[in-house]
């Protein structure tokens, strides 16, 4: 793959994460938290099995040699995806989503430098720093 795919692939995500949050916020507002979050999960947890199990007929017997914070996925997921569709339809998308990318991109920057959870070390530099600082000035003009 080229590099204008490995970026076009962050562009698609970008694009499901916020119909997601709509339609997540739709629900929410429509049928409530646990509907929503039920939903979500079920849809996803289908689409999911049905992908595995089509391109490699599943590797679930790997599950031992995993550690075991790899397994938290679900639990982070579920966390995002209550957050979000409580959180659009009540503080908006501009509010949650800077929000939720600053933190990202902060915590990212730390996992980076210290190599955390097995992370290739990349060390905080001026530019990255700056580029946080930003953000977080970003963050508060939008919430102010």
């Amino acid at each position: 793959m080229n590099s204008i795919v490995y970026l076009l692939i962050p562009v698609l995500v970008a694009v499901a994460a916020v119909l997601q949050a709509r339609f997540m916020g739709t629900l929410d507002q429509t049928m409530g938290t646990a509907e929503n979050v039920f939903i979500t999960y079920a849809g996803g947890g289908l689409l999911a099995a049905l992908f595995m199990l089509y391109l490699r007929g599943g590797n679930l017997s790997a599950w031992t040699g995993v550690p075991w914070y790899a397994f938290l996925p679900g639990v982070m997921g579920l966390i995002i995806v209550t957050g979000i569709g409580f959180t659009v339809p009540r503080l908006g998308f501009v509010t949650t989503f800077t929000v939720i990318t600053v933190i990202q991109f902060t915590l990212a920057a730390l996992f980076d430098h210290f190599g955390l959870l097995g992370s290739d070390i990349r060390p905080l530099d001026g530019g990255r720093l700056v580029g946080i600082v930003v953000l977080l000035v970003g963050v508060w003009l939008i919430l102010r």
